[in-house]
């Protein structure tokens, strides 16, 4: 703690810099990752696809997967552009500062109970969370109806876009303020011992939102419906009894509604789990391949991954509230940011999760690297269990539907993905093609996100 106290004195200097460092922070950051982007356009410049897949993806799919993916690239660009342009204008022209003043305004129309620094963040937060969605508008839209409809992919309609919104506003006007109000309490009451208090305050909200999202929130969403009898029933029973995995009931999530994307997830407690597939996966496979997947899924909870990630994650929560711990007071920083009379706490956070950008980096990387490790290791658990074939069959099928990128430079897919490439997993699984496994007809209906928790 005297290494922290010490950094605290150090930053804390009259007229220490701090505007000029973040914007040199996010500007590094942009160019570093728009540095790795070209890497990856390149890429997609390709006119071959990768050696493994030569006999399984025709000229006609592969060139089409690589236009997909350099137009994902291009809007990438310019998004990304766009939210740094932002950044600096909000840095620049004081934003937060005004927009503080602002809000703090808007109180003086609620009963004198609710005045003070929490009730003045909450209204905060949220202006700022409005702000933000009013400025990401436009680039959702073209993503989803110009991006996404050029190339065949979405299904929502602007009615289904217009009520998820109003929906995800609803729950986040819902949920921050209890949640602003108790970590601004905590840090309030405890002082210098807010770091382990906020910690397990945080804990504890994971946990609960973990457990309250598939049963309470998802459903607002998406419809689960009991898996029907049959033979995927069954192999899906027989498969978790093998494991000793706690299955209390298989649902069906009607993810067709948005896009042909396709998963398989579990969620519950640690005594009692439920798994969810999606519509899109038993429709574009057999129930061989389908029961693959989830044994790569299981493999997971077999092999404690998502207990050590939660691990890892706590560990990462802890660190930053020690290092908040330094900036929470101050004066230079808040003051460079023109806060110069107050120091409202949820202020000072923001501002510090600026500062900490170079360091989640790093964070951002180490993490891929242990989930792509242990994506490996879940394929390896379900070739352990006989599904070699069937589960690299299931990983063509989706990657050939969905026009994913069949090839990554090392340095972009390093930082950005979660998941290996396809090429890189039919390799570790030891899989050569003997037939074709796939039909040459992409899915017009759907995404695969590469960075995402996909199979």
């Amino acid at each position: 703690m005297d290494i922290l106290q010490r950094l605290a004195r150090f930053l804390d200097r009259p007229l220490f810099p701090w505007k000029k460092l973040i914007i040199g922070f996010s500007v590094a950051q942009f160019c570093f990752e728009e540095f790795l982007s070209l890497r990856q356009y390149r890429v997609l410049k390709n006119t071959k696809p990768p050696q493994v897949l030569q006999k399984e993806v025709s000229k006609d799919v592969y060139d089409k997967s690589q236009e997909y993916g350099r137009a994902k690239a291009k809007f990438g660009f310019v998004r990304a552009l766009w939210g740094q342009v932002q950044n600096i204008a909000f840095i620049h022209f004081d934003v937060l500062p005004k927009l503080w003043s602002w809000t703090g305004t808007l109180l003086r129309f609620l009963p004198a109970r609710l005045s003070g620094e929490i009730s003045h963040s909450i209204v905060f937060v949220l202006t700022f969370v409005l702000i933000q969605q009013a400025l990401s508008l436009p680039a959702n839209i073209y993503h989803t109806f110009v991006l996404e409809e050029k190339f065949g992919f979405n299904k929502q309609t602007p009615k289904l876009f217009i009520t998820d919104m109003i929906k995800s506003n609803l729950l986040a006007f819902l949920f921050a303020p209890p949640i602003l109000a108790g970590f601004l309490t905590i840090v309030k009451k405890t002082g210098t011992q807010f770091v382990t208090y906020l910690w397990l305050f945080t804990a504890v909200l994971q946990v609960f939102m973990i457990t309250v999202y598939p049963i309470f929130i998802l459903p607002l969403f998406n419809k689960l419906s009991p898996l029907e009898e049959g033979k995927l029933k069954s192999q899906t029973e027989a498969l978790a009894k093998k494991l000793n995995f706690p299955l209390q009931e298989l649902f069906v999530i009607d993810g067709s509604k948005r896009s042909a994307h396709s998963n398989a997830y579990f969620f519950g407690l640690p005594w009692k789990k439920h798994i969810v597939i999606y519509d899109t996966l038993i429709e574009k496979s057999s129930e061989e391949e389908v029961v693959a997947v989830l044994a790569h899924e299981l493999g997971h909870w077999s092999l404690g991954h998502t207990t050590k990630l939660f691990g890892v994650s706590q560990i990462n929560v802890f660190y930053i509230f020690s290092v908040f711990s330094v900036f929470i007071n101050n004066a230079s920083l808040y003051a460079d940011f023109g806060f110069l009379n107050e120091h409202p706490i949820i202020i000072g956070f923001i501002l510090f999760s600026d500062a900490l950008a170079p360091m989640d980096l790093i964070i951002k990387l180490l993490m891929n690297i242990m989930s792509r490790r242990f994506e490996f290791q879940a394929d390896a658990f379900a070739l352990n269990l006989g599904y070699k074939s069937e589960l690299a069959s299931s990983l063509i099928k989706l990657q050939i539907q969905n026009l994913s990128t069949m090839d990554a430079d090392w340095m972009y897919a390093s930082y950005h993905f979660s998941h290996p490439i396809l090429s890189e997993r039919l390799k570790a699984l030891n899989w050569t093609a003997t037939e074709k496994v796939a039909e040459d007809k992409p899915e017009k209906e759907g995404v695969e996100k590469a960075s995402g928790r996909e199979l």
